[in-house]
């Protein structure tokens, strides 16, 4: 198929980029490189005959238009999202903006090419969301494709947002969508803003360790290949009008994850042992959720996935990756916000 996948220099979308052209598709990488892209995300691909980039806003309707008109898309994978719980504290305004309005402009041009071309049946709009929109869990439980919706946090809204449009999207005009919603992502390229690089990286530079409240917050860690290769999944073979949840089968409290990638960088970078020594606990999140834990029984049962890396292995791939990547990471702590405490806008 050839693909256009939105936010493809991000860190989702661009595993997402990099799988689709390992199984032989074609990719149309639109992305309005906003501070937490990076196409060296890409640059393994970048020079391959299947592979096209595109600069620009998804809230653009005429450049959206000038896209589909020129690339023809077979599919949509709709990544494009700012995703920082912290900063949608501090400026909620650019999370309306791009994850609703922008998730509106993309469904408008996706209608209108899918209708142009005689509305083939075999289109596909996928909308990649996130597990925070059903809310907190308490101790037991875990959410389903069923649980209703619960948003705590401005990011959390908006996404919650995109997705009613989807699904009204697909209900009105009948656009053929698949939603998935999935937990907590990491691994390599990893914007160094999230709870993983900032305890690698501070980690290695001797800084403190920064941990929400006591660190007793649970999720879900879902090993971003692995998510790479259940969404084309959905996208190929999941039902019309269906959405999946994807999780890791992972669950830990922070200050357990903390304490396991202290105790890998122990053994990689003994020098600075024992790293969990830095571990800082700070003034928590407001309305930071209790916990998030997915039940994957129906991506497993009708598509037959499941992840295939466990937080131990995915962990020591991530720590290993960023001890070997310095070129990449170093040039992304000088960007806006990066290595300040944020979402105490509240």
């Amino acid at each position: 198929m050839k693909l256009l996948v939105t936010g493809g220099a991000g860190f989702i979308g661009s595993a997402v980029v990099r799988r689709a052209i390992a199984e032989g598709h074609e990719v149309v990488n639109l992305d309005a490189l906003t501070y937490a892209a990076c196409l060296e995300n890409v640059a393994s691909v970048a020079a391959l005959p299947g592979y096209a980039f595109v600069e620009g806003d998804i809230r653009d309707a005429d450049l959206l238009a000038r896209v589909f008109a020129e690339h023809a898309p077979d599919a949509v994978m709709h990544l494009a999202a700012e995703s920082h719980v912290d900063r949608s504290i501090d400026g909620p305004g650019a999370f309306i903006e791009t994850n609703v309005m922008g998730t509106y402009a993309l469904l408008q041009a996706a209608r209108g090419h899918w209708e142009s071309r005689g509305r083939p049946a075999g289109f596909r709009f996928h909308h990649i969301s996130t597990d925070e929109v059903f809310g907190s869990l308490g101790p037991t439980g875990k959410f389903t494709e069923t649980t209703p919706y619960d948003p705590r946090s401005p990011y959390s809204a908006s996404k919650a947002a995109s997705d009613h449009l989807v699904r009204a999207w697909h209900e009105t005009y009948g656009l053929p969508v698949v939603l998935t919603n999935c937990s907590n992502n990491y691994g390599p390229f990893h914007f160094p803003e999230k709870l993983v690089p900032v305890v690698i990286l501070n980690a290695i530079h001797g800084r403190p360790i920064p941990v929400y409240g006591a660190g007793e917050n649970v999720r879900d860690w879902l090993y971003v290949e692995d998510h790479a290769e259940a969404l084309l999944l959905v996208l190929e073979q999941g039902r019309v009008g269906r959405s999946y949840n994807i999780g890791g089968e992972n669950e830990a409290k922070n200050i357990d994850l903390v304490r396991m990638i202290c105790a890998i960088l122990d053994e990689m970078r003994p020098e600075g042992a024992p790293h969990d020594r830095l571990i800082t606990f700070v003034t928590d999140r407001p309305g930071h959720d209790l916990r998030y834990a997915i039940d994957p029984t129906r991506i497993r049962e009708e598509l037959g996935w499941r992840p295939s890396v466990t937080l131990g292995e995915g962990l020591r791939r991530t720590v290993r990756w960023y001890l070997d990547n310095e070129t990449w990471w170093r040039p992304l702590l000088n960007r806006d916000g990066v290595g300040q405490r944020l979402g105490t806008g509240a």
